[in-house]
């Protein structure tokens, strides 16, 4: 078996890359569980369990980031040496600061339900390109530090985009 420390496209065994097919992600994680589930070790030592937990855990740890675009762009971008640090680093484009101030307006004086899917539909449009443009940076130009904006910006969209979300849940409740 593979060890522990394998990077998630390893332990998944999936090529290395932004695009990646979510069915295929989907029944090989399935296949890990199936083989590494506790309940499978139930009657070995205690030694066993537990490393069958450990392995369960990392392979759902690896499914998780991997099925998330912007989670997997972001893992991407690590294993390259360029993290993302949006904790430590939240610099974006004056264009897109600008953007964002206009979604915040636009959604302090929304209060329709057909106001909020337009602007939720907007928000997903640009999602939509962003994650082309990271696919574009990390698949095709292996441009990381390129990369590293696009994520912090689809960190911004998304979190944004939660909100337009509470915000229409709220109205229809």
């Amino acid at each position: 078996m593979i060890s522990l420390q394998a990077n998630d496209f390893e332990l998944l065994g999936l090529p290395m890359g932004f695009a990646v097919a979510r069915d295929a992600l989907d029944v090989r994680w399935k296949e890990l569980q199936r083989q590494v589930h506790p309940d499978k070790f139930a009657a070995q030592g205690a030694a066993e369990q537990r490393q069958a937990m450990q392995w369960s855990v990392r392979i759902n740890e690896a499914y998780q980031r991997l099925k998330d675009p912007v989670k997997r762009a972001a893992y991407l971008c690590e294993l390259h040496g360029a993290p993302v640090q949006a904790e430590n680093n939240t610099a974006m484009p004056a264009a897109f600061l600008m953007q964002q101030m206009t979604w915040r307006e636009a959604l302090d004086e929304t209060h329709t339900e057909a106001a909020l899917d337009a602007l939720l539909d907007e928000v997903q449009g640009v999602r939509s390109q962003c994650l082309a443009q990271l696919g574009q940076a990390i698949d095709e130009a292996g441009d990381y530090a390129q990369a590293v904006g696009q994520v912090r910006a689809l960190m911004f969209i998304d979190r944004f985009a939660a909100e337009v979300r509470h915000r229409l849940d709220k109205l229809l409740d």
